[in-house]
């Protein structure tokens, strides 16, 4: 059995409806997902011993069409797709254990990511800095058909902010990408975490391991100065229009918008 997406990602992809996988459409590629288990993140949980589901959520590397591959290829560029399962880690969200993106070898950079919510509700958190200080953090609601970009080497997590019901999204990764977990997981996690209350409201609590910093929650928007306007799916806009997603992979080429830049 499989179930629709909630936004149509320009893709012939839907949820598997037992098991935290898709399943794809005629004309795409596409692996199965590898599942993240719980143990691998709990030492970036606030209750490292809590319970929770196993797996955690599934992964899927480098999807889209057959036809589309060569060029995804020719411009470094990788999408993603994945899944989160229901419920609770403790008195968390689901969500992952939190990373900075690895420098790419091709561009000696650490690349943005573009993030767009297919089911549920998610909250995209990034914070400047995996240090001591992490500077501004930023914590992003986002329904289905909303993006979010995380910008180069910020930490960042994702979360499932409904425990009530699984939350996917696809995401614009650049295909020599890496995750550095070091910083992270020296602090223990990152420098927020969210607590789900008794009555499903979501609060955050500052991690002690981090000095003293602010938090803003911000919803979703567009990116004019990306040239993401979310009008449509990402997919289709780089059939449309490649360039488009470009700053992904060679992300110098806006390379003055990333100082001042809010997620």
């Amino acid at each position: 059995m499989a179930a629709a997406l909630e936004f149509d990602p320009g893709l012939p992809i839907s949820l598997a409806d037992d098991f935290l996988a898709f399943e794809y459409g005629e004309g795409m590629f596409g692996p199965q997902p590898e599942m993240r288990r719980l143990d691998a993140i709990r030492p970036s949980l606030r209750d490292p011993q809590c319970d929770g589901p196993d797996p955690v959520y599934g992964i899927a590397m480098d999807i889209g069409r057959h036809i589309d591959r060569p060029a995804l290829q020719d411009r470094m560029l990788l999408y993603g797709a994945v899944v989160y399962a229901s419920g609770r880690l403790g008195s968390e969200p689901v969500r992952s254990q939190g990373h900075v993106h690895a420098i790419a070898p091709h561009s000696g950079w650490s690349p943005p990511e573009i993030f767009e919510i297919w089911s549920g509700k998610a909250i995209v958190y990034a914070q400047e800095r995996a240090e001591d200080n992490p500077g501004r953090c930023i914590a992003v609601t986002a329904g289905p058909g909303e993006h979010v970009v995380v910008p180069p080497g910020w930490a960042h997590c994702v979360i499932n902010a409904d425990p009530e019901k699984k939350m996917s999204f696809g995401a614009w990764c650049d295909r020599q990408y890496g995750f550095d977990y070091v910083g992270v997981r020296a602090h223990r996690g990152l420098a927020w975490f969210p607590i789900l209350t008794h009555s499903g409201e979501l609060e955050w609590q500052p991690n002690p391991h981090y000095e003293r910093s602010s938090l803003q929650q911000r919803s979703a928007r567009d990116y004019p100065e990306l040239g993401i306007d979310g009008s449509t799916s990402m997919y289709p806009i780089f059939l449309r229009s490649p360039d488009t997603v470009m700053f992904v992979s060679d992300p110098a080429r806006v390379s003055d918008v990333w100082p001042g830049f809010v997620p």
